[in-house]
């Protein structure tokens, strides 16, 4: 009798085409809604992405002196900032970053991030940046202003507002600070068997952005958010011991004056080798000869138009490198330093071979490495970006070092040359680099450590269900808004998710990758808001795609597709079939099927996204000749949907 009733149940189901459905929440009028951007195009913003005609931003160069003590591990130095006020208005004051603050005791993090633990919690803390004087040189008058510092910000008064137009002023600081053990993993140190690695970042006061859209763009450091920085060009240098390496942004200026005869001799061949070169060799670590004989040695390096410069020392460091070839026919330099323990199967030996991989394919894919060197430092830092340096976990091996490797240098693109607000828009730079990385990862040694990227995997029930689960912050959120456990979905899963599903599902590979050229070209070393990405996305491919930026940047919308019903016409299979498909949930998607007939054939449709601008219900033809035996949507399981266990009808037998 169980038995009986099992199946008659199970029949019931089967013809019913699922009775039990839940009631479709889908709205087409929101969903398809006409209004959708919130301002015109300007003379500053296009309405159709660009850069506008009177388009403006601010400029800051730098010249920077410092010292590394390693026995008290300070840094202290003194910034001449070049400030240039391209804007229409007259700036009768300064912000400034004063980004060593969040490591004081009474900071804003101290009180609200730390008290959470995790990635970015200060497990001690320090005075922050403890800033000794400051000079202004406006037009040659010279004077001591007055300021005032809150939290990681400092607001400098002006006795005469810069004009605009182009005017200039000089603000000279002299600054101070210990570094960090732990620098909320982006910074730090760490003690190794033949010494200390430092990795030094956010080091000196940085000027705020000031804008088109808010003005000053003040947001405090709390840790998550990251940065928003201004375009210029950076001239410094490090006074260190000389048993240290030295390595920073930009490119060593004096390489006669930091290395032995026999460092420089393979330092020049490799600018010159597609291997790797070892320039410093493991045996070489703690051997005297291998250093110059002055007691201390001052590295000087140069970068041009970035928008920050961060340096590694360590007496510990094995150094190598190799050329890297840029697309135009430029070359430039991929290195790396790391300690000893860091040499391992598959480990940071091939680090320089993996920098200059990721480079070398996104620099043809996208846009070409527009600085003279990139270099990867092992250390205390799990995994951080600056200009032309980045910052790995000294543990990493494998496909471990390859994907943090490839991520960070991933960023090169986003946010170092699309100077996006990453105070603000997280997805903007984490989520753009997560979906190259998936691109780059597949080329690099013919996919060597090629996998399908847990965070952006459509087809894991568990992952679709933790990206759009009621739990799940949005993507529109200042990082330091969403909660800690939802950051990885929200800047970096959901978002590379979403660049794979436009790509790959709604525009195809050729449109879409000429629009994201062209984002990345008409932006680079600018500042663009989330708008101008969805207006060049849409002008270049020539589509209106407000639904889709609905449903995955401003909303927290689920997919949810099924099948509903099959019927055949005037009941006779061999006239052809009628299926009626259902969206349950908020978020449209365009649709495939495959229809299986009894008979053997297979049908498979492509449906545009435009089927749900009437309604949450569609009904199509089949030309079958026999009874249907199956429906799949998604066949190839392409897309996120909340519940696959509606996406098949099967006849009833």
């Amino acid at each position: 009798m169980r038995k009986i009733f099992f199946n008659a149940v199970c029949l019931l189901f089967a013809c019913s085409g699922f009775a039990q459905q839940q009631q479709s929440v889908y709205d087409h009028r929101e969903a398809f809604n006409p209004q959708f951007y919130p301002y015109p195009g300007t003379d500053f913003r296009s309405a159709s992405g660009e850069p506008g005609p009177k388009y403006w931003q601010n400029r800051a160069d730098y010249k920077i002196n410092c010292t590394l003590d390693t026995t008290k591990h300070a840094v202290s130095g003194d910034v001449e900032i070049t400030y240039t006020n391209n804007s229409p208005d007259n700036l009768k004051f300064l912000w400034l970053q004063l980004d060593q603050n969040i490591y004081r005791k009474d900071s804003r993090a101290s009180a609200t991030t730390t008290e959470q633990g995790g990635r970015w919690a200060n497990p001690k803390f320090t005075e922050g940046d403890v800033i000794k004087s400051i000079s202004v040189d406006n037009d040659g008058k010279k004077y001591t202003p007055k300021y005032t510092i809150t939290d990681t910000r400092m607001q400098v008064w002006l006795e005469d507002a810069v004009k605009p137009a182009g005017n200039k002023i000089k603000v000279s600081i002299s600054f101070g600070f210990d570094v960090p053990e732990r620098g909320t993993d982006r910074m730090g140190r760490l003690n190794t068997k033949n010494g200390w690695i430092y990795e030094i970042a956010q080091w000196f006061p940085r000027m705020c952005v000031y804008d088109d859209i808010q003005g000053w763009n003040t947001l405090p450091y709390l840790g998550a958010g990251e940065f928003y920085l201004e375009y210029g060009d950076f001239d410094y240098s490090i006074t260190a011991p000389s048993n240290l390496v030295v390595v920073g942004s930009g490119e060593l200026q004096n390489p006669q004056e930091c290395l032995t005869a026999e460092q420089q001799k393979r330092y020049s061949e490799a600018q010159n080798s597609d291997k790797t070169v070892v320039i410093k060799s493991d045996k070489e670590v703690n051997d005297k000869n291998a250093r110059i004989k002055a007691p201390s040695a001052t590295w000087h390096f140069k970068i041009q138009n970035a928008r920050d410069v961060a340096w590694g020392a360590s007496r510990a460091f094995v150094w190598d490198a190799a050329k890297i070839n840029l697309p135009s026919g430029k070359k430039c330099l991929a290195e790396s330093v790391y300690p000893v323990e860091s040499i391992k199967k598959n480990g940071w030996q091939r680090s320089t071979e993996m920098v200059k991989g990721s480079i070398e394919f996104n620099s043809a894919k996208w846009y070409e490495f527009p600085y003279p060197v990139a270099t990867n430092v092992a250390g205390t830092v799990g995994g951080m970006e600056y200009p032309g340096i980045v910052f790995c976990s000294s543990g990493a091996s494998g496909a471990g070092l390859w994907g943090v490797t490839d991520h960070e240098f991933g960023h090169t693109w986003f946010p170092m040359i699309v100077g996006s607000n990453e105070r603000k828009y997280a997805w903007m730079d984490e989520g753009f680099n997560t979906f190259i990385n998936g691109l780059s990862t597949a080329a690099f040694n013919k996919g060597e450590f090629n996998q399908q990227n847990f965070f952006t995997d459509p087809t894991s029930s568990f992952m679709v269900k933790y990206m759009f689960g009621e739990n799940a912050d949005g993507l529109f959120n200042i990082p330091d808004v969403i909660q800690q456990a939802n950051l990885g979905n929200a800047a970096y899963g959901k978002p590379g998710l979403m660049l794979d599903e436009l790509r790959d599902v709604v525009l195809g590979p050729n449109r879409f990758d000429a629009a994201f050229r062209e984002y990345i070209a008409r932006w680079a070393f600018k500042h663009p808001t989330p708008w101008d990405f969805f207006h060049t996305m849409e002008n270049v491919s020539g589509e209106d795609l407000s639904w889709f930026w609905r449903s995955w940047v401003l909303n927290t919308w689920k997919l949810d597709q099924a099948v509903k019903a099959v019927t055949y016409i005037k009941d006779k299979p061999e006239n052809g079939s009628e299926i009626t498909i259902e969206n349950l949930d908020k978020m449209p998607m365009p649709v495939t099927v495959l229809v299986k007939e009894a008979n053997g054939k297979e049908h498979r449709i492509n449906l545009p996204v435009e089927v749900w601008q009437r309604g949450a219900q569609w009904t199509f033809g089949v030309p079958t000749t026999s009874e249907v035996k199956e429906v799949i949507l998604d066949p190839d399981k392409k897309l996120p949907d909340f519940n696959r266990d509606n996406n098949t009808w099967k006849k009833a037998f």
